[in-house]
């Protein structure tokens, strides 16, 4: 295996990141950000990518920024979006389907110097996916599948995602069963892992493995659901 795990070092980098976010910094110290992050970030993708293949072997996933790698430099254009130019923690995906990769059921990561963030399915839903999420559910027995499914998932310990919405959509009315699911702006499982696991690569794959197999069926769900999209 050519991932060897990330550095300790890394984690002190992103600490050093929020002490010092600005692009002169970062640009200064990009060559540690380089051979602590980014060589072992793709190497990372590709042997987690290879394992995943055994869940799900449609799955899409290439070592480079903006496919499973995200950018280390925060779109600070949007409006309400966090204005510190450098992002302080590292995200990765590996998603299924051929839409955009942030509307497409995928496997997540992230880690922070103090945190090791691990998900599946879908965290918000565009417009195109909303509709279809909501088509879905409008069937009693989908929506009975997907509630058990969900509920098999968090009975293992891994949490789900909380409402996004206080009332019910048109269509939807209180005395549906399981109607609450209606309420959600996205369908995801996540949990947090220790940030000591990134060091050691076997131990590291190996768990994200089993949590990603895990949270499998509900990641199929979504899967199932991007299909009904009616376009991007």
């Amino acid at each position: 295996m050519l991932f060897k795990g990330f550095d300790p070092k890394a984690l002190d980098f992103l600490q050093r990141i929020a002490k010092n976010n600005s692009k002169e910094w970062f640009e200064a110290h990009k060559e540690e950000y380089e051979q602590l992050i980014l060589s072992p970030s793709r190497l990372f993708v590709e042997e987690m990518g290879e394992h995943l293949l055994a869940l799900e072997p449609t799955l899409n996933y290439a070592p480079k920024i903006n496919k499973s790698l995200f950018r280390i430099y925060r779109d600070i254009r949007r409006m309400g979006a966090d204005k510190r130019p450098i992002k302080e923690r590292i995200g990765f995906i590996w998603w299924q389907g051929a839409g955009k990769r942030l509307q497409s059921s995928s496997f997540y990561m992230h880690f922070g110097a103090q945190e090791l963030y691990v998900a599946a399915g879908i965290r918000w839903f565009e417009k195109p996916m909303l509709d279809a999420y909501r088509e879905f559910i409008a069937d009693d027995k989908r929506r009975s599948q997907l509630r058990e499914v969900l509920s098999s998932v968090t009975q293992k310990g891994y949490e789900a995602l909380p409402y996004g919405y206080k009332r019910f959509p048109r269509g939807f009315s209180a005395d549906m069963p399981d109607v609450e699911l209606s309420l959600y702006k996205g369908m995801a499982t996540f949990t947090k892992l220790p940030v000591a696991l990134l060091s050691d690569a076997d131990k590291l794959i190996d768990t994200l493995y089993d949590v990603y197999e895990d949270m499998l069926p509900l990641q199929q769900i979504v899967y199932e659901i991007t299909l009904r999209r009616k376009n991007e």
